[in-house]
């Protein structure tokens, strides 16, 4: 029998709770899941959506029973009844980590085949004495990745990123020709993951106009042109510097497989544009697959019945695709 997939529960107060209960609800999961947080928050959020759903607390991946409306939760925490929804909690931030770790672990040690994730506050983390920018370092620095990228995609685009959560005045700095190589490297890894045999890589430049040979900054001329030639001088089928303002319309239009954006707005940008209830994050370069919602913890409509489980299903259905190919 397949290993089932992990779906970390994300933060308490937040909206993961109620959006794993409704995918779970609609009984439609076609393989096997384990959600990985806290059996009392899962069973709240059920009575609070009046969903007929039945949860069961396991303490092994292997104790979790599939089928119909049960839900196994892996109990890694034991938080209060009374913790609030939709407000920064420190419990609730450490909760989230631990289920991460837990989901990460089990996934090394074969339990589980990938890991789906809901979202994390950074600011709940680092009120519980955990300073991490979000999930992509803590994959990163659990599994001892080195090289590893974040991927946005949807039906239309796949855009994986040179830097992540810094100042985009970090970011500048961090946009050297090893950086943007070793992007490429896991852009065309990503292309193939998705069953391209030559992944298009377009990477996107860094200045308008890619720098306008120069006018506008030597970048890209000096950093991510000379990238884009190692890369192509390894066998990858990579393009550019091309002007960050057309480079997502020609990708749309099949022009290219996957882009390279050069910092986090340039790239989820124009992802999230086109919407993000089929919009799916990955962690490129991971010994597993990872995805998650496309989206954060949405305090504002927590505990509301309004969130909508749609990009956790996709990020779902994305998991199970990426391990078939």
């Amino acid at each position: 029998m397949k290993k089932p997939i992990g779906i970390t529960m994300g933060d308490p107060c937040g909206i993961g709770p109620e959006i794993i209960a409704r995918v779970f609800a609609d009984g439609l999961l076609p393989e096997k899941a384990v959600v990985i947080g806290d059996a009392k928050v899962m069973e709240r959020a059920v009575r609070a959506l009046n969903l007929p759903l039945q949860v069961q607390a396991v303490a092994s991946v292997d104790d979790a029973l599939p089928g119909g409306r049960l839900m196994a939760v892996l109990n890694v925490s034991d938080l209060p009844d009374d913790l609030p929804i939709g407000q920064v909690d420190a419990r609730a931030g450490r909760a989230s980590y631990d289920y991460v770790v837990r989901a990460i672990d089990e996934a090394l040690a074969g339990n589980i085949r990938a890991i789906v994730t809901a979202p994390i506050n950074k600011e709940a983390m680092k009120q519980g004495g955990l300073n991490y920018p979000g999930h992509t370092e803590i994959l990163a620095e659990r599994t001892g990745t080195d090289k590893f990228a974040m991927m946005l995609a949807n039906d239309e685009l796949r855009v994986i990123l040179v830097t992540i959560h810094v100042s985009l005045r970090d970011a500048i700095d961090l946009v050297t020709e090893d950086a943007v190589f070793r992007t490429i490297e896991l852009a065309h890894r990503a292309g193939k993951a998705y069953g391209i045999p030559s992944p298009r890589v377009a990477v996107a430049g860094l200045n308008p106009h890619a720098g306008e040979n120069g006018m506008f900054g030597r970048e890209d001329l000096d950093i991510i042109a000379p990238a884009i030639s190692r890369a192509q001088e390894v066998g990858i089928d990579a393009s550019g510097p091309w002007p960050g303002d057309t480079i997502f319309m020609r990708a749309r239009r099949g022009e290219f497989d996957i882009v390279v954006a050069q910092y986090h707005d340039q790239g989820l940008i124009p992802v999230k544009y086109l919407g993000i209830d089929n919009g799916v994050n990955v962690t490129v370069g991971l010994p597993f697959i990872r995805t998650s919602v496309d989206h954060g913890t949405a305090f504002d409509i927590a505990g509301q019945g309004k969130a909508d489980h749609s990009s956790l299903r996709y990020a779902f259905d994305q998991a199970l695709l990426l391990n078939a190919i």
